[in-house]
């Protein structure tokens, strides 16, 4: 029976009409396969994610990927990697441009800095739900580098410090067994290495274009460095006072010799030949001791947690390293969470840690025989649990310039002590007058940076 003419048909496209005639079962059988088939739903495709890494921990995450994809088939990762020089260029382009990745890597100073410009995925409802991120597997003072007013906006992925390289012999000699944990101490320490090693050397370099030893010595001694909700300078203040006198002591009396990295030729083999006796530096430079000092010296140095004012429970250092972060925007929150949840796994991470030499910022992975049984290493162990962060707001490194900038110069004679740190104050004013009117006029919403 034929329908008018015009009529579409009522019946699914997928069901069969009765013939008149037998079909061979072979051919029926294809028949219902290629139909069968035909009218299945398609699968989905995989939630495809744009990561941008930086530097070589971007080329080395690119090794993670596929064990990753292989427990979430779900999921695929691409991969962007991108220079430090321009990862922050970057970072600001993509979100004027509205292209910002999905989730990304970002350097732990500059989270308040994009938390700020409302880039970043606000994350404590996830972190609560998670049952495989828990802030106290963490190094506290990491952690805390990525809650800006109370919210967290980044996850530890790896982490640094600084502690001190020291040279093991030269402090023998001076009478000292092991590295004094307190000021006073350590500075009488360094005093009796200067006379053994006599006025043509020096004990301690402290780079004059480096501003992380006068801020690491200021948080030591209490400063917050900023005050008044991080809107002014604390530098005149009696706690950074303290900490600017010990410093600049240690070049009026010739222990530190007042030059930049610039104007050392070869920092390591300067320490090698005692020039100087001891460093506050990172753990980028383990692998450059071992490689580059004679071999004679490899049992002749190592490295100390930093002493503090009062001792050990003072010396705290910088928290340093970097985060994984999700943008805003990003359409997939859920998948890119998944996979920063497995980044952040200690056995990724000791195995991302034998990759880069980064170290990990889950604890449980120092338990690692790599980590554990490296003396030197230990160190870092130790000073990570008294780390602090600088201050949280997007101006700091302008403000950390004019610190070195103007430390310098009462380095070199050139200014008073009272004279530098009142202009740190007025530098720190102008940088920060805009915040000061955001919160001044309200302007700053609650749980939000100015």
């Amino acid at each position: 029976m034929r329908r008018p003419s015009g009529e579409r048909p009522s019946e699914p496209l997928c069901r069969f009409r009765y013939v008149t005639q037998p079909i061979p079962a072979a051919l029926l059988f294809a028949v219902v396969a290629t139909l069968v088939s035909g009218c299945a739903p398609k699968s989905e495709s995989p939630v495809v994610l744009r990561f941008w890494g930086m530097g070589r921990e971007g080329e080395v995450v690119a090794e993670l990927v596929p064990e990753f994809e292989r427990r979430h088939p779900g999921i695929r990762i691409q991969v962007q990697q991108l220079p430090w020089s321009a990862a922050h260029e970057k970072l600001l382009t993509g979100y004027v441009g509205n292209s910002m990745p999905d989730l990304f890597q970002l350097g732990n100073t500059w989270v308040s800095e994009f938390a700020t410009l409302r880039a970043l995925e606000p994350l404590d409802q996830r972190v609560l739900d998670s049952p495989a991120v828990d802030p106290a597997a963490f190094f506290a003072g990491i952690w805390n580098t990525n809650v800006i007013d109370g919210i967290c906006y980044g996850l530890p992925w790896y982490v640094d410090t600084r502690v001190l390289f020291y040279r093991k012999d030269l402090l023998t000699a001076a009478g000292y067994d092991s590295l004094p944990q307190d000021w006073a101490t350590w500075r009488r320490a360094m005093e009796s290495i200067k006379a053994n090693v006599g006025p043509d050397k020096f004990v301690i370099f402290l780079p004059l274009n480096e501003w992380n030893p006068l801020a690491i010595l200021g948080l030591q001694s209490g400063s917050p460095l900023l005050t008044e909700q991080d809107t002014r300078g604390a530098f005149q203040a009696p706690a950074f006072r303290v900490a600017f006198d010990f410093y600049l002591g240690l070049f009026r009396d010739g222990l530190a010799p007042p030059v930049s990295n610039t104007e050392i030729a070869n920092v390591y083999q300067e320490f090698a030949r005692g020039y100087f006796s001891m460093y506050i530096t990172g753990p980028w430079n383990l692998g450059e001791f071992r490689r580059r000092l004679p071999p004679e010296l490899k049992d002749s140095w190592g490295t100390s947690p930093l002493p503090g004012p009062e001792g050990a429970s003072s010396g705290v250092s910088l928290a340093g390293g970097s985060s994984l972060a999700i943008s805003r925007e990003c359409p997939n929150k859920d998948a890119a969470w998944t996979f920063m949840e497995y980044l952040a796994r200690p056995d990724v991470q000791i195995k991302f840690y034998h990759l880069t030499g980064d170290l990990p910022s889950r604890m449980e992975a120092w338990n690692d025989s790599a980590l554990a049984s490296d003396a030197n290493m230990r160190a870092f162990g130790e000073q990570l649990r008294r780390v602090v962060s600088t201050p949280k707001v997007p101006e700091w490194e302008q403000i950390a310039f004019r610190l070195q900038e103007r430390t310098e110069q009462a380095v070199r004679g050139a200014a008073s002590t009272d004279s530098v740190l009142a202009g740190l104050d007025r530098d720190v004013a102008r940088l920060l007058e805009k915040r000061r009117w955001l919160l001044e006029t309200g302007r700053a919403g609650p749980g939000e940076s100015p």
